[in-house]
């Protein structure tokens, strides 16, 4: 029947018109800075303590002395003014492929900005619009040693005879650092102070790569929503305030993310921008009774998107893995890779692995697929002699096509249905694959040294083409309109022409699903032609 490759060329043209959507995204720029610069600031990246107030303030240079921490997977460093992050190396993440340099998540330089600030501000501050903290600190190089497992960086200022002290807690193998400010108020009166966290950047184009479509922008999580982007263009338009017990506030890229997770109830979140630059962030306001001490604590995610270790940070902080609104399947073959890769040790040898798996449980469907095709074959004579004795009249033909295939038990849907409920599988796997960090610069053999980037050579997208046309000539066809078979023709030439710019990873499930689809094709056409079922054209 004509209409199951209609169906089938609607599927297969969604799909790329779906993949085409996200590639045309704008490309945002992807700066991957190695050092630390020195970079105007503003005053105005001190939020005021109201939270309708965003005034901006005059311009001041960032401070030159910087207090560098090193841990088994962090290299930070922090401004002694204001103590803020101001730069972020990840030593386990490689900047390119077989770099020497350390990807780079937060740095300060003339043309790109990405830093982590907090501060206490109030009628108690200590970050005012004259100029933020000073902290003192013991020395200026901080390492977490073999034998330990945390790491505590102190840094103090006092005022008005109150002591502020900010400790950074590293723990190893860990991208969460505890950010803790203790207010020591030694004073006859009750303190009023206010903590903030922010992540301030230049404000970027949401997008990617063309064959590698990403969001670069804005993310929280409140108590009514699990998790929101919002990106720089919807902070432009509108500020963001809304209040929150359990929450977060972030800004995510591809395959890393960096994010302040406030440890206190009633907290605001708020977006503002300036000419130049986005902001989101937190405010936390308490009172420390006199003669008290109390500390105010957020952890600081700085790192990659590692799903188990962020969502024991906070929670719905994995999330900022988007897998799409095919989230539901994603994630179980997320799951299912890693689970495979565990005991295989190769993530190329893990997405082979993991195609056999999809396709033995969906060979139920593959089956009736095949052999619903061969009955639509078998009854081309009929419907050929039926055509010709009734003309031109499409309704009674349409009546007569009816009556013939339910007294025949075949369903002319059938072979279209089990291809169209693959294409959720792929497109899932699709996201699942390009979200996932640990896919980035992992190999597979040979040519293939990163799974998360195009064959260099396009080895796998000519021979998945090729395997696509063998399943095309192994296949029965009812398609007589010339126009119709040779859009089918050139079908495998236009999925290899698209395969050409997809993640290797990607082109190599496809490859290996199409050689099983040929064994499978074979197995079961083999049966069909013992019970007289099948005959090619």
């Amino acid at each position: 029947m004509d209409s199951q490759r209609n169906i089938l060329l609607i599927a297969l043209l969604f799909v790329s018109f779906m993949l085409y959507m996200e590639w045309s995204k704008p490309e945002s720029p992807q700066p991957q800075g190695q050092g630390v610069e020195q970079q105007q600031t503003t005053h105005s990246d001190v939020p005021s303590s109201s939270d309708s107030d965003t005034t901006s303030l005059d311009a001041q240079p960032v401070s030159d002395k910087l207090v560098t921490i090193k841990t088994d997977v962090l290299t930070l460093k922090i401004d002694t003014q204001g103590g803020d992050v101001v730069h972020a190396e990840l030593p386990q993440y490689d900047a390119e492929l077989d770099s020497d340099n350390a990807f780079t998540l937060l740095h300060s330089k003339p043309d790109h900005t990405f830093v982590a600030q907090s501060g206490l501000i109030g009628a108690n501050g200590i970050d005012t619009a004259e100029g933020r903290a000073q902290y003192q600190v013991a020395q200026s190089d901080f390492s977490l040693s073999d034998s330990e497992d945390t790491l505590r960086v102190p840094m103090t200022v006092e005022k008005d005879g109150i002591t502020y002290t900010k400790t950074f807690v590293f723990k190893r193998g860990s991208y969460a650092v505890d950010v803790e400010h203790t207010i020591d108020n030694q004073t006859d009166a009750n303190a009023s102070v206010t903590m903030y966290t922010q992540l301030k950047q230049n404000l970027l184009d949401d997008g990617g790569s063309l064959t590698m479509p990403t969001y670069r922008g804005g993310a929280y999580s409140t108590d009514d929503k699990r998790y929101e982007k919002y990106s720089f263009d919807d902070m432009e338009s509108k500020n963001l305030n809304v209040t929150f017990d359990q929450g977060w506030a972030a800004m995510i890229q591809h395959y890393f993310a960096t994010a302040w997770i406030p440890r206190a109830d009633n907290n605001v979140l708020s977006t503002r921008t300036t000419s130049q630059y986005g902001y989101i962030q937190t405010k936390t306001s308490d009172t420390i009774t006199a003669g008290t001490s109390k500390t105010l604590t957020a952890t600081l995610w700085v790192g990659p998107k590692l799903q188990e270790q962020m969502a024991a940070v906070a929670p719905s902080l994995d999330l900022v893995v988007d897998y799409g609104w095919l989230w539901f399947i994603a994630k179980p073959l997320h799951w299912l890779l890693s689970t495979i890769q565990t005991f295989v040790g190769n993530w190329g040898l893990a997405i082979i692995m993991l195609t056999f798996i999809v396709r033995g449980a969906m060979y139920p469907l593959t089956k009736a697929q095949y052999t619903s095709m061969a009955k639509m074959r078998m009854l081309q004579p009929k419907l050929q002699e039926m055509k010709e004795r009734i003309g031109d009249d499409r309704q009674r033909m349409s009546q007569e096509m009816m009556e013939l295939y339910k007294r025949e038990k075949v369903n002319p849907l059938g072979g279209c249905l089990p291809l169209v409920l693959q294409m959720p599988i792929f497109i899932a796997l699709y996201w699942a694959l390009m979200e996932s960090v640990e896919l980035r610069h992992a190999p597979f053999f040979g040519w293939i040294q990163d799974l998360s980037a195009q064959d260099p050579f396009y080895v796998l997208p000519l021979l998945m083409g090729a395997s696509m046309f063998l399943i095309q000539k192994m296949s029965p066809t009812t398609v007589t309109d010339p126009m119709q078979q040779k859009i089918m023709t050139f079908m495998p030439v236009v999925f290899t022409v698209f395969f050409l710019f997809f993640p290797s990873g990607l082109v190599l499930y496809w490859l290996v699903s199409n050689i099983v689809t040929l064994i499978q094709q074979t197995l079961i056409y083999k049966s069909l032609e013992k019970k007289g079922l099948h005959s090619r054209s």
